[in-house]
């Protein structure tokens, strides 16, 4: 029984990725620095897989932005606008595909980014053309083979990982529609068979090959692409000693099992998700009982924080090994590690009985070799892993009944506004008198060095709760008054006193706890510490309302009260796995309500609840969308419906393919709802149109996620195009998300030529 590792974080134990590739954006530091830090964050990770004893070490799964977008390079998926400016190496190249690249003679927008799957990952889409040609143009998987192996002084134990050829081309976009990108299957399979020959020449023994996709519900096309693809490998390679892990997650692989009746002479083994999905194993071990196929069986959970439950384990792996033999198991993560913190040893605040149950990435790497202990009699491990996850079940630190009966009794009138929208819109258009085409941002401004600075004191104690006050509100004054004097028609209070959109909330929730050092990497160099729930949330006092009120107290004009929604809060943590999903996230919505009540109340007129998640946390097969629509549809009304109808509920979300689910983004009923579309030029709002969506619209005119300025023209020009769209009158214009991230010069820049452009639309298109 082998044991192995699917990916692990890259980030570095204390983030020294983000701080290395921030300082070389920034010029602080210079190419050779930035590899320094990649070279010695791989060290760190192989060197503890070394010592963990797993057979097989993880290699490319190191990257310094995102790994879709290594493999773009490596097989020069360039678009030719990138090539243009002629960097002077190829670092910059691909940061330009990330970030975009603005100077005198330049200006290219960065590559659309989107979800990895239903995690909170973003990667780097790749754009296709017809015909388009691949072909070896980055060394970084060959430089890494050779670094580990200088470490291990063999290739015996090196498995370099590659998204497999047909999870690339479903991952990225056509250039235009004249062609399928299905249809550059043969051209990928080339530059693949390339790549597999010079690993075979350097004496690599495995690869592992990840197909995510063969999770989800796949054409026909597709289906006929990964026969072909792994028909055309198998025929190239089977005279050749390297062997092929095939690999998929996050869901379970027995709806297209089928496909794989011919792969058995085509791969060597193949990885299941048994996390997602632990009822395919009786299906999958019957399919491969008869061929040679190795089975690997994730069996920690990549995505969560818990300690694994090796009593459930040890079941699937007794189970494969009574099926097929020992000597054709492979124990693993479900999935990569990247979704998960990297040591728990780091956590000094978390109370030691919650602490007991928790495990981050080098925990889970040590969970393996317990199973294999267990497996070899030592019971005395399987004893003492029962014994912490049972003392919790009745503990008063989890349970709470109150709220328990809070999230069962539920009734219509609580999930539904007083009117419906148009009785809303006319009552709000009349109280607000509002201009065509608002402006507004989504949320943050800029947290600069001297605000964290402040925060951090604060934490530390450094700093009276008094004097950080008054700091946090001298930040509100001043963005209030930058706001009125861009010109901007409803405000924000810039979320100065929050750390994260969910972890702010985590620290003021009952049942839930934020970490030290659980940071998990979103995109590029955004890091995030995902809060932990381990219990029922409830709410005992108020969380922004005094705030929001301060920033009202500063302007006479909208000020919008800023929330994290239910579904938000909870696919942006990592979930206690003792009770439903859906009771979980009841629990949630009950406290935000309690917090927009009290908003209202306060005379705030303008509410946004974000749920930037709702999409992402979809389900990948669609047979499985209707139960996770019923609640989380449902969660969003508990936290929204208990307002008047004078008070405008919005909400915002992020890199959502909406075509699949416009109805159930309708359902939510949300006055306004902002989304990221400038990336993809207005073309996600075509599906509105088509449904003839009815509530308001905040298309997000311009990328938040690039350092470059948006021109007037270019904005107008958004503008334009969405009102072919949606009607004028429901065109709402700001930034695609939050600002957190960027400088005030540039957003400062940015804003300006958004509130001009409104200004102009007003007068040319109204």
């Amino acid at each position: 029984m082998l044991k192995h590792n699917l990916g692990f974080p890259r980030i570095g134990r204390h983030r020294e990725l983000k701080i290395a590739c921030e300082n070389y954006w920034a010029g602080h530091i210079d190419l050779i620095t930035l590899f320094e830090v990649g070279k010695k964050i791989r060290k760190e990770n192989w060197n503890f897989q070394i010592k963990s004893n797993l057979d097989l070490i993880p290699c490319n799964d190191f990257s310094f932005y995102d790994h879709v977008l290594d493999l773009s390079l490596l097989i020069g998926t360039i678009p030719e606008k990138y090539l243009n400016p002629k960097f002077d190496n190829k670092m910059d190249l691909y940061f330009s595909m990330a970030r975009g690249y603005q100077n005198n003679n330049f200006d290219i927008k960065a590559m659309d980014m989107t979800k990895w799957f239903n995690t909170n990952y973003h990667y780097i889409v790749p754009e296709f053309i017809k015909e388009q040609k691949f072909f070896i143009y980055s060394k970084k998987i060959f430089d890494e083979i050779e670094e580990l192996k200088l470490i291990l002084n063999s290739s015996d134990k090196i498995k370099p990982v590659l998204i497999g050829p047909v999870s690339y081309l479903y991952l990225g976009k056509e250039n235009d529609t004249s062609f399928n990108k299905m249809d550059l299957i043969e051209n990928i399979l080339t530059v693949y068979i390339e790549i597999i020959d010079t690993l075979s020449s350097k004496n690599i023994k495995w690869i592992q090959l990840d197909e995510p996709i063969l999770s989800l519900d796949l054409s026909d096309r597709e289906k006929n692409c990964i026969q072909y693809a792994y028909r055309k490998i198998y025929k190239y390679f089977n005279n050749h000693d390297i062997k092929i892990l095939l690999t998929s997650y996050f869901d379970g692989i027995s709806e297209n099992l089928y496909l794989f009746e011919e792969f058995f002479t085509y791969i060597d083994a193949i990885h299941i998700d048994l996390i997602e999905d632990p009822n395919q194993l009786d299906k999958v071990l019957s399919f491969i009982k008869e061929s040679n196929i190795i089975l690997s069986i994730g069996i920690i959970d990549g995505r969560n924080i818990w300690k694994n439950k090796y009593i459930n384990s040890l079941k699937k792996i007794e189970k494969s090994i009574n099926s097929i033999g020992e000597d054709r198991v492979m124990i693993a993560p479900n999935c990569s590690l990247l979704h998960v913190p990297i040591d728990l040893k780091y956590e000094k605040s978390i109370h030691i009985n919650i602490k007991n149950k928790m495990s981050f990435a080098r925990q889970k790497i040590e969970e393996l070799n317990d199973l294999e202990k267990i497996i070899k009699g030592k019971n005395n491990i399987l004893l003492n892993n029962s014994s912490i996850i049972n003392d919790l079940k009745k503990s008063n630190i989890i349970h709470n009944n109150k709220i328990k009966k809070r999230s069962y009794d539920i009734s219509d009138k609580d999930i539904k506004r007083i009117s419906n929208f148009s009785k809303r819109q006319k009552k709000q258009h009349k109280a607000f008198n509002l201009p065509l085409f608002p402006t507004t941002t989504i949320g943050s401004f800029p947290q600069t060095k001297e605000i964290r600075i402040i925060r951090n004191k604060f934490i530390k104690k450094k700093l009276c709760k008094k004097e950080y006050e008054k700091k946090i509100k001298q930040f509100i004054s001043e963005v209030i008054k930058k706001q009125e004097d861009l010109g901007l028609d409803v405000l924000v209070h810039g979320e100065f006193e929050r750390n994260d959109m969910v972890e702010f909330f985590s620290e003021k929730l009952n049942g839930m706890l934020s970490t030290n050092n659980g940071w998990v990497q979103s995109y590029g160099s955004r890091c995030v510490k995902p809060p932990i729930i381990y219990g029922d949330v409830s709410r005992s006092e108020k969380i922004t309302t005094n705030w929001i009120c301060y920033a009202q107290s500063k302007t006479k004009k909208l000020v919008k009260g800023m929330l994290t929604g239910p579904v938000t809060i909870l696919k942006w943590s990592f979930v206690r796995d003792d009770q439903s999903i859906d009771q979980t996230a009841y629990q949630i919505a009950w406290a935000i309500r309690d917090e927009v009540i009290d908003l209202e109340k306060s005379g705030i007129k303008i509410i946004q609840i974000d749920e930037p998640a709702l999409r992402e946390g979809l389900p990948l097969k669609k047979k499985n969308w209707g139960g996770y629509f019923n609640w989380s549809i449902r969660s969003f009304h508990i936290a929204s419906s208990g307002v008047k109808d004078e008070t405008q509920i919005h909400t915002h979300m992020c890199y959502s393919e909406f075509n699949d689910i416009i109805k159930q983004i309708s359902n939510l009923d949300a006055d306004v709802i902002t989304i990221e579309s400038s990336r993809s030029n207005m073309e996600l709002l075509k599906i509105f149109s088509r449904f003839s969506y009815p509530n308001e619209i905040g298309p997000g005119i311009y990328d938040i996620h690039s350092p470059r300025i948006p021109t007037e023209k270019e904005i107008f020009n958004l503008i334009k195009k969405a009102s072919n769209f949606l009607p004028k009158r429901n065109i709402w214009i700001n930034p695609d998300c939050g600002l957190k991230t960027r400088t005030w010069n540039e957003v400062l820049q940015s804003i300006n030529n958004m509130v001009k452009a409104a200004k102009i639309a007003r007068i040319k298109l109204g």
